[in-house]
């Protein structure tokens, strides 16, 4: 009987109610497998309201010698009434309540002592940071104790040994395994764990970014490996991936498989599906991943698995990335083609410019970077190499999905429905993994663009 490994995000243990709906969906998995919880900061219902966001910027106030009070009166705010309302055992109710304060307390004293050297280094970010899963993980705990359903805090912020001082792919591997053994059930209770983990060299969110979470559940269900971790569980606010997003396309219907290289290309063109590291750790590990509705905890989700799948189409998903930039370079007869590409990438490269998607010809090269700044820091040294032109308020349209590389005609069909839409075509892109076409447009033909796209794909109605 393996072990289901699931996370919550913050909105999902956001308020009392929230943490209640968490509890039943954890209570009703453990009556037919042995459950490990993970869990976000709270949060309201979006992230700038969220304890994480707080902490982040109560700490940036005490580095600038700033009032932090408010951040720290809303995050106590919002736990403390979630405590009072979610626990109906008083004894249980006060012992979490003095957790809350206690560690509140702590966290004030040591951001009053950032303040005066005015200094925040990467490891005290973390300890700042840390304090939103620690008060989650403990406050959802005595929820569940209180239901009567046994379980445990495991506070994962100090279990990085201090010998570590490099992270590499060596690193959360031996990490994994450690944190794998501190979360393993026994006694029939759910561990309920810190989504952060830490203190990692150089920072956790250097590291690894807001999805640390994720990660760390990841890093869990690994670190557990295949016939131990049955399912690798990530609880959000949607059913699902979908086949666009439904907030964009009414039409859009939730996947019930798609494999983890097309939810890396969505992830990386737009869509907000997991974190690519996550995806990798678990299934390289061999563990199938679902994703899965806090609020309609019936539904089947989405698994993303490497499990050989019966293709529907050739194209499984579209997205959208807006806001992005076009940067075209025309060589100098000097240079004419030789070098030229590995001028134009080592100018990008010393301005620390993150490139998408790139089109060549021979003398031009032409590729997109997420916002104009970045853009105009390396024009100068561009403009060495050639005439630049840049073309802001661009979107990437893509279409993806493991069955385009064996199907014919895939490309055809998509740029004749841009066409028949009445929308421009400025770039085209095939990326070396054949599962994704990508396209440039101007940004606002992009919701057009995706609309007509999904409607040829899923619903025929252009095609």
């Amino acid at each position: 009987m393996g072990i289901i490994v699931q996370k919550f995000g913050g909105t999902s243990v956001g308020s009392a109610e929230r943490l209640h709906s968490v509890a039943a969906i954890i209570e009703n998995t453990r009556r037919a497998r042995p459950v490990i919880a993970v869990v976000s900061a709270m949060s309201g219902t979006t992230k700038a309201e969220g304890t994480t966001s707080l902490l982040l910027s109560a700490a940036d106030s005490a580095r600038r010698s700033t009032p932090f009070a408010h951040e720290l009166s809303l995050v106590e705010q919002l736990h403390l009434r979630a405590v009072q309302q979610a626990i109906r055992t008083e004894s249980l109710r006060q012992q979490t309540l003095q957790f809350v304060q206690a560690e509140l307390e702590k966290l004030q004293r040591f951001l009053e002592a950032i303040a005066v050297i005015r200094e925040l280094s990467p490891r005290s970010q973390d300890l700042v940071m840390a304090l939103g899963e620690r008060l989650s993980a403990s406050v959802l705990s005595a929820v569940l104790r209180d239901r009567g359903i046994p379980s445990r805090f495991v506070d994962l912020s100090q279990v990085v040994p201090e010998h570590e001082k490099e992270v590499d792919p060596a690193f959360f591997r031996r990490l994994q395994a450690q944190i794998a053994t501190l979360c393993q059930p026994s006694d029939d209770e759910v561990p309920v764990v810190t989504g952060f983990f830490g203190m990692v060299p150089g920072g956790l969110l250097h590291a690894v970014g807001r999805g640390y979470t994720d990660f760390t559940t990841a890093m869990i269900a690994a670190g557990l490996g295949y016939g131990i971790a049955e399912e690798m569980q990530v609880w959000k606010e949607v059913d699902g991936i979908f086949t666009a997003d439904p907030r964009k396309v009414k039409s859009a219907r939730v996947l019930p498989k798609i494999s983890p290289a097309e939810a890396a290309e969505l992830t990386y063109f737009g869509s907000e599906v997991l974190h690519p590291f996550t995806m990798e750790r678990v299934v390289s590990a061999q563990v199938p991943i679902r994703i899965k509705n806090t609020f309609r905890p019936d539904g089947s989700g989405t698994v993303i698995t490497s499990e050989p799948q019966a293709s529907s189409g050739s194209v499984t998903a579209v997205t959208v990335k807006r806001g992005i930039c076009v940067v075209t370079v025309t060589s100098n007869r000097m240079y004419n083609a030789y070098g030229f590409l590995a001028r134009v990438f080592g100018a990008l490269e010393r301005h620390g410019v993150v490139v998408d998607l790139v089109s060549t010809s021979e003398v031009s090269i032409s590729c997109t970077v997420d916002k104009q700044s970045d853009a105009d820091r390396a024009r100068a040294d561009l403009e060495q190499l050639g005439q630049v032109m840049i073309s802001p308020e661009r979107a990437i349209l893509a279409v993806v999905g493991s069955g385009i590389k064996d199907s014919i005609g895939t490309a055809g069909k998509l740029f004749s429905t841009l066409g028949q839409t009445g929308i421009s075509v400025e770039m085209i892109s095939q990326g070396a993994s054949e599962i994704n076409i990508s396209c440039i447009v101007k940004e606002k033909d992009a919701q057009r663009g995706l609309e007509a796209i999904h409607a040829t794909f899923f619903d025929g109605t252009l095609a």
